[in-house]
């Protein structure tokens, strides 16, 4: 079986609260978008997993594709498999990769083998692995509040829009963003803000993190100013980072102004 695990962007990103348990509260929404990676889960004699293309760091026994396999094979029966991960989309971007990937892997998992896991089980299981990963289940626009793991119906579409994503490829810790970053609450619902009109974003919808990381980063910043330069309607940085969106009217290749860094451009659904 071979899946395409796609990015998210934040669309708004608030950062509400710390928690007791050291994880925060926000609010956002999240957005899927067209860059993706290639997963192939094939049924084998023993296990096996295996990644090519962007070098992922850490012990393969980590990976959170290898993880959702193991969490599965605890609770149901099936024959061992082979993953196979053509990683493409930039790790620790802000564009839920990673997430994806492991929630590919538990839908994927649950089709080849005609697990029958409900949609809620599923959900419960991508939970565990992280706190965007259940997103990635249901895979279309959501309002996301809590830990970015809990979710409402959103009537929000941006359909036949352009879209640019720029990675310049800084890694930014979570640690990092987060210690910039002061919770508050906000004055107005993100939900309200995005029914506004597209035009009216720029004003009104805000990631947190840019405040605080955009001094440190000039680079991001930069990124922001060519992409409204260039004719978006709306730009901003995705997640805690370093991925830079715009989103525009009409299709605009920014391929050669963005040359020295990792870009992705496409129509959104």
């Amino acid at each position: 079986m071979l899946v395409f695990p796609n990015a998210k962007i934040n669309i708004g990103l608030n950062i509400v609260e710390k928690r007791q348990d050291g994880f925060h509260n926000i609010e956002s929404c999240f957005y899927p978008v067209g860059w993706s990676d290639a997963l192939e889960i094939l049924p084998a004699k023993e296990y096996g997993f295996q990644s090519d293309g962007i070098d992922i760091p850490g012990d393969a026994s980590n990976n959170l594709c290898a993880k959702a396999y193991q969490m599965l094979a605890a609770d149901y029966t099936f024959t061992p498999v082979n993953i196979h991960l053509l990683k493409a989309v930039p790790i620790g971007a802000g564009l839920g990769g990673g997430s994806s990937d492991a929630a590919f892997t538990i839908k994927a998992l649950n089709d080849l083998f005609s697990l029958k896991i409900s949609l809620e089980k599923q959900l419960e299981y991508a939970r565990r692995l992280g706190s965007d990963c259940a997103f990635f289940i249901e895979n279309k626009p959501l309002y996301c509040f809590e830990k970015g793991d809990r979710f409402e119906e959103i009537s929000l579409t941006l359909a036949g829009k352009w879209i640019v994503l720029v990675n310049p490829g800084l890694h930014i810790s979570t640690f990092e963003a987060y210690s910039g970053v002061k919770p508050r609450h906000s004055e107005v619902d993100l939900r309200a803000l995005l029914k506004q009109p597209l035009s009216e974003w720029k004003q009104t919808v805000k990631n947190d993190f840019e405040e605080s990381l955009f001094p440190k980063f000039s680079v991001l910043k930069k990124i922001k100013e060519k992409l409204y330069e260039k004719g978006a309607v709306y730009a901003a940085m995705s997640g805690s980072g370093s991925t830079l969106y715009g989103i525009f009217e009409e299709e605009t290749d920014l391929s050669l102004i963005f040359k020295e860094y990792k870009i992705w451009q496409g129509y959104l659904k």
